[in-house]
């Protein structure tokens, strides 16, 4: 699998990199780094919070060929080493972000701090469901799939309150490129790691939208389950009222929920 190229914004104020720890986090799949904005803002104070784009999202180049999610992990750690070569730093993702995440704990454990997924599992739907909507979008372009996305993405009356917010998430999945949208749907439909969970040592919360038809409660269960089986540390929140974006949707309880085991991340390293 080719390992695609991926860019980065800085959501935490301009400053020299490296007096703050390093919080990255990454999108869902249709949305950019603008999912994490407000989550930033609460955090960027204490941490440098550096966002990532999907291949052919945001600030990211389109994708020319597959790719698999632990490709998606092994083009994070490049970026970060362009960015602060061999740095720790802590995870956290939504949904594909959030799988990504994952496989940077089973893969790349050594250079996470903490790993913080959200509205995610070790399996997301079907390989069947992924390779239609794949082909779907292919041929008729990102647009299709803006209306079934609002529906999955908000918990309901969410776009009438935050109307600016919901409509900025939903244009990045408008501009998103076509083909690297089908790709990471592929990436997705190969993506199943329920029997590595118990690899996972790093400290891990796992964020599960009470209103999230995609990746429900059960699925952060089976994570945390799975990760303290084999003999890690994590534990599954669910948020009343969030769907499937909640970091946009709670910010201010995603940030106390990070900001917690971020810090206990930190004593136990200092302390380490």
């Amino acid at each position: 699998m080719a390992k695609p190229a991926l860019k980065a914004a800085l959501l935490s104020p301009q400053r020299v990199l490296g007096e703050h720890p390093l919080l990255v986090v990454g999108p869902s799949l249709g949305t950019s780094t603008i999912l994490w904005n407000r989550t930033a803002s609460l955090l960027g104070n204490d941490f440098d919070v550096v966002a990532w784009d999907l291949p052919g999202h945001g600030v990211s180049p389109a994708a020319t060929e597959a790719f698999d999610v632990a490709a998606l992990a092994d083009a994070v750690v490049d970026l970060i080493d362009s960015i602060a070569p061999g740095e720790s730093f802590h995870y956290a993702g939504v949904s594909l972000g959030g799988a990504t995440g994952l496989q940077l704990g089973i893969k790349h454990g050594e250079r996470l701090k903490s790993l913080s997924v959200q509205c995610s599992g070790a399996k997301l739907g079907t390989p069947e469901g992924w390779l239609e909507r794949a082909e779907t979008v292919r041929s008729q372009g990102t647009p299709v799939m803006i209306q079934g996305s609002a529906q999955r993405w908000f918990a309901p009356g969410f776009m009438d309150r935050e109307p600016e917010l919901s409509s900025r998430l939903l244009h990045a999945l408008r501009d998103a490129d076509r083909f690297s949208y089908a790709f990471c749907c592929e990436a997705l439909a190969a993506f199943d790691v329920r029997g590595e969970l118990g690899s996972i040592r790093v400290p891990t919360q796992v964020i599960a939208g009470a209103l999230d038809g995609v990746a429900p409660p059960s699925f952060a269960e089976e994570v945390a389950a799975g990760i303290t089986a084999g003999g890690g540390t994590a534990t599954a929140v669910t948020l009343e009222g969030v769907a499937h974006l909640a970091p946009a949707e709670a910010p201010a309880h995603v940030a106390e929920l990070m900001r917690g085991l971020l810090s206990w991340a930190e004593s136990r390293g200092a302390n380490a």
